[in-house]
């Protein structure tokens, strides 16, 4: 056995021994996690690469600029990402029971839903660039930077949407690794892209931008390849439950059953994605480095929020797939199990991140009097991140089962109810100023938590997952 494997097999032990989660789970667990946080990581460079790229080359303005602009990208792909949270949860527990050609119909109906939703937010986008980004008001010289930057990488939301169906349904098939390939491979282009376009023909934001599209619709090529059910290299890759473009009987039942599951999603990504426009509007009114600020801290959590992209996967996969055959001790086995794994590796990654705030936030920024307020911003993400990624697991299971409901008021009551009065305290009150901020990033992830595990505790998603179960003569 070889050191590496003597180390893995002594921490599964002492995970067990510890009660933290059962070797066999953990095994299963790490299987389809670890793929996914690859992938996490590989997604999320995107926009840490952009903003790093744009903040040493032209300034702290334009890491503003780019900010306000993601807040308008990340509220269309949060909507994606809630459809693709319904599309897991169905084909996992259809392709768990056994049934692949409902599972094929999830995906065929997610995959059209996609692009009904895509194309408007794209044509917005492009044609309504300045206007959208100058709603959120501050610095005009960053409202232009925005504005050319979500002009440009528009046309890449298209492609987010259909390549974020994909990597669900490969997860949903408990299969993370084609999706990882792929998504890292995207991510090694738009660092060659973007940086070509930014240093090498020096075009600045729209090059930045220019990157991220090509390489995001790179993506959606090579995904087309695998999800019409042909293999990449030796046979692999290729979907168990294939894109087609016939109908399929169980369409009405599952378009009812995807809203089902997914309407909540969606909402609740939603409420996520919007609450960051008043945020962002009450940072403005401390200037460009405040709204940069905000923009470094919410990028570092969103990277490290990549360790909850596996947990989350894997508790929504195997939970579902457990309940899709019937045996819900296993599931929710599964589903503290990998709770109290995310609470670990958590602790752990926000406790390294603090340690090295100063330097983190320097890959941003250069300008020592920007520098301190930046690092402020992440210690704090770091902090709250934990609260994030336990969550996130939470989340999974609940997904799984298709209990997609009481994850969405709480996403709500985190983000309208804590997040943004805590910001906005700091206008009003001189002495608090930026620290309500900081504050809202806490309870934007606090809240949620607290209200998810409650939930979670209850076991009443149990009984939700029995209304979409496949039958036994299906």
């Amino acid at each position: 056995m070889s050191l590496l494997r003597r180390v893995g097999a002594a921490v599964a032990a002492a995970l067990a021994a510890a009660g933290v989660i059962d070797e066999s789970r953990l095994r299963a667990t790490t299987d389809l996690a670890w793929p996914r946080i690859v992938t996490g990581f590989a997604i999320m460079s995107k926009r840490t690469v952009d903003l790093a790229l744009v903040g040493l080359v032209i300034g702290p303005t334009a890491v503003a600029g780019l900010t306000l602009a993601n807040a308008f990208w990340m509220a269309a792909k949060f909507v994606a990402i809630g459809l693709a949270g319904g599309t897991v949860a169905l084909v996992s527990q259809n392709y768990g029971g056994g049934d692949d050609e409902r599972a094929a119909a999830v995906v065929r109906l997610s995959v059209l839903i996609a692009l009904a939703l895509a194309v408007p937010a794209v044509a917005a986008f492009g044609l309504a660039a300045e206007p959208l980004v100058g709603l959120l008001g501050g610095d005009e010289t960053a409202i232009g930077y925005g504005a050319t930057y979500l002009a440009v990488v528009a046309p890449g939301l298209l492609f987010e949407f259909l390549n974020l169906i994909a990597s669900r349904t490969y997860a949903g098939v408990s299969d993370t690794v084609t999706p990882m390939v792929v998504r890292a491979g995207g991510g090694i282009a738009n660092i060659a892209l973007s940086a070509t376009f930014v240093l090498g023909f020096d075009m600045g934001v729209a090059g930045a931008a220019l990157g991220t599209a090509l390489a995001t619709g790179l993506v959606t090529v090579v995904f087309a390849w695998g999800m019409t059910g042909r293999s990449y290299l030796r046979g692999r890759g290729a979907s168990p439950v294939p894109l087609r473009l016939r109908g399929s009987p169980h369409d009405r039942e599952l378009l009812t059953q995807i809203g089902r599951v997914s309407a909540p999603l969606v909402a609740r990504r939603a409420a996520q994605g919007l609450v960051v426009f008043p945020l962002l509007a009450i940072a403005a009114t401390f200037g460009p480095v405040a709204v940069a600020a905000v923009g470094v801290g919410r990028q570092v959590r969103a990277l490290l929020g990549s360790f909850s992209w596996g947990f989350s996967i894997a508790a929504s996969t195997l939970v579902g797939q457990e309940l899709g055959r019937g045996d819900e001790s296993e599931a929710e086995a599964y589903g503290r199990g990998i709770t109290r794994l995310s609470l670990l590796v958590y602790l752990v990654a926000a406790a390294v991140v603090v340690a090295l705030a100063e330097p983190i936030a320097a890959v941003f920024v250069d300008d020592p009097a920007n520098l301190a307020l930046s690092a402020d911003f992440v210690r704090v993400a770091a902090i709250s991140v934990v609260a994030l990624g336990v969550d996130g697991s939470i989340t999974g299971t609940l997904r799984g089962a298709g209990d997609t409901r009481v994850p969405f008021v709480a996403t709500l009551a985190g983000a309208y109810l804590a997040a943004l009065p805590l910001a906005w305290a700091g206008t009003v009150i001189p002495a608090l100023g930026v620290g309500g901020l900081l504050l809202s990033l806490l309870a934007e992830t606090a809240v949620p938590l607290a209200v998810n595990l409650r939930r979670f505790r209850s076991n009443r998603w149990k009984a939700v997952s029995r209304s979409y179960r496949p039958s036994p003569g299906d």
